[in-house]
């Protein structure tokens, strides 16, 4: 399949109960959708549970059941959005996390010296939680997203 990019590009975080790891439900996105996927991060193992933060593009309306078919089959979907949390009042804009931010979610702005933080470029991977001096930067591990 050649990679198309078409305008929507959401990124979301999927939890998958044992029942469902080891199936291809992911792929199918890509076969029964027409959608392109990046995966982003992923600790899967087939008959155990599993996450991963997943990239999707494609229309809008093939997103949707794309993310419906997901919920059918038992994943859970939280957005990205809802995963990385950032105190503002707790930064010290020392600017460690945007060394290691792989996605630029995470920058220093050179006008105003302050570290910005895109949430809608942020894949989840994390490694602003654990480079962070005042642990500013914090993961949701609540997996109680929108089911």
């Amino acid at each position: 399949m050649s990679e198309v990019i078409k305008g929507f590009r959401k990124i979301v975080y999927l939890t998958f109960p044992p029942t469902v790891s080891g199936r291809p439900v992911v792929c199918n996105l890509a076969k029964l959708f027409d959608l392109s996927f990046n995966i982003l991060k992923a600790d899967i193992s087939p008959r155990q549970h599993g996450a991963m933060t997943l990239e999707i593009s494609g229309m809008e309306d093939q997103f949707e059941l794309g993310v419906n078919y997901l919920k059918e089959a038992g994943v859970r979907i939280t957005p990205v959005a809802q995963k990385i949390f950032r105190a503002e009042d707790d930064c010290i804009h020392c600017g460690a996390c945007t060394a290691l931010c792989p996605t630029e979610a995470l920058r220093l702005n050179l006008a105003s010296r302050q570290v910005e933080f895109e949430v809608e470029k942020c894949s989840a991977c994390g490694l602003c939680t654990r480079i962070c001096p005042v642990k500013a930067m914090t993961v949701d591990l609540d997996e109680n997203g929108m089911a």
